[in-house]
């Protein structure tokens, strides 16, 4: 039998960092003391954002920031506290987070336990962490035509999940501000979502 059908009707996947934690701030405070200066605030990519000559530069540096003490201490993105809050307790929602962070299972813990200190432990039902910058094709893909609630601040993962059946909606950037597509929401915050859900 396929897992998802029995899935509850109240879980809404949704990213992680520039979703629910502000991953830019403490990955430019890293960077910062790491003495590297920040370029082009504005992108999406590290590469671009610190002018690193090749994409293995960047993501070797991401890659050691997603696996060091930072990630344990995070802080919420926007207003994620008080409506991933609301969801859950008005409305019963829980919460699936797919998150290209790492595949350490102690980075695992620390972002479980960050979570959780933020959200609530019964808030957060599943963590599933990928490797750094890794798609997320295969994942979503076992949640295909669940109508599932998917929220992403990448344009290409949203469109993923758009395409396997789930009602994707894009937190607003100013990477993204571009990427549009009919039939995905683009939202400012949690309280937008919040208000579209309930």
């Amino acid at each position: 039998m396929n897992t998802m059908q029995k899935l509850n009707e109240k879980v809404i996947l949704t990213d992680c960092d520039g979703v629910l934690l502000d991953w830019s701030y403490h990955f430019q405070k890293f960077m910062k003391w790491k003495g590297y200066t920040l370029v082009n605030g504005n992108a999406y990519s590290v590469k671009e954002q610190y002018g690193f000559e090749t994409k293995a530069e960047a993501r070797a540096m991401t890659s050691e920031f997603n696996n060091s003490a930072y990630v344990r201490y995070m802080t919420p993105h926007r207003d994620a506290i008080k409506y991933i809050k609301k969801l859950h307790e008005e409305a019963g929602y829980v919460f699936h987070v797919i998150t290209s962070m790492s595949t350490n299972p102690y980075a695992y813990k620390a972002r479980l336990e960050n979570l959780n200190d933020l959200f609530g432990k019964n808030v957060i039902e599943k963590l599933i962490c990928l490797d750094t910058g890794a798609d997320k094709d295969e994942t979503l893909a076992e949640y295909k035509d669940t109508g599932c609630l998917w929220v992403e601040d990448k344009f290409e993962n949203a469109l993923v999940g758009h395409k396997l059946g789930l009602d994707s909606v894009l937190m607003d950037f100013e990477h993204n501000k571009n990427d549009n597509h009919p039939e995905i929401l683009r939202v400012r915050n949690w309280e937008d979502i919040y208000h579209y859900t309930v």
